[in-house]
C-alpha cells in the first residue's frame, strides 16, 4: 500500500469559461470610450474627468429611464394596476438618479475650484454636453 504523500495527486484540467460578446455589446463598449474621448483629451485633472464621466453616465441612465417611462405609459397591454406600479417604480428610479446627478454636479463644483478660467469653462461645457 502506497503512502498518500509518495505519489502526486492526479490533476484534471478543465477548459476555462469562454465569453462571446455580441457585435452590439462590442459597439456599445466602443461608443462609451468614444463618447468620453472629449473628456479624456480635455487636459483637465483626473478628478474632474472622472466626475464629468460620472455626470454623463447618470444623464444617460436618466434618459433611458425616461424612455422606459414613456413606453410604459404608451403600453395598452398593461392593466391600470400594472402600469401604475411600473410608473411608480420608474419615477422612483428617476428621482434617485436625479439626486445622484445633483451630488455629482456638487462634486464637480468642488473639483473645479482650483481650475483656471479657461479650464473651468471647458469643464462646464463638457458637463452640459
Amino acid at each position: 500500500m502506497k503512502d498518500a504523500t509518495s505519489s502526486p495527486l492526479s490533476t484534471k484540467t478543465d477548459e476555462g469559461v469562454k465569453v462571446t460578446l455580441s457585435g452590439a455589446a462590442l459597439q456599445a463598449v466602443r461608443d462609451t470610450k468614444k463618447s468620453n474621448s472629449d473628456i479624456e483629451e480635455s487636459g483637465l485633472p483626473n478628478e474632474v474627468q472622472q466626475v464629468l464621466k460620472m455626470i454623463r453616465e447618470i444623464k444617460k441612465q436618466i434618459a433611458e429611464k425616461q424612455a422606459e417611462l414613456t413606453a410604459v405609459m404608451a403600453d395598452n397591454t398593461l392593466s391600470a394596476e400594472q402600469a401604475r406600479v411600473k410608473v411608480n417604480n420608474l419615477q422612483g428610479a428617476i428621482a434617485v438618479l436625479n439626486a445622484s446627478l445633483i451630488t455629482a454636479q456638487t462634486a464637480l463644483g468642488k473639483a473645479m475650484k482650483g481650475l483656471s478660467g479657461p479650464d473651468a469653462m471647458k469643464a462646464a461645457s463638457l458637463a452640459m454636453a
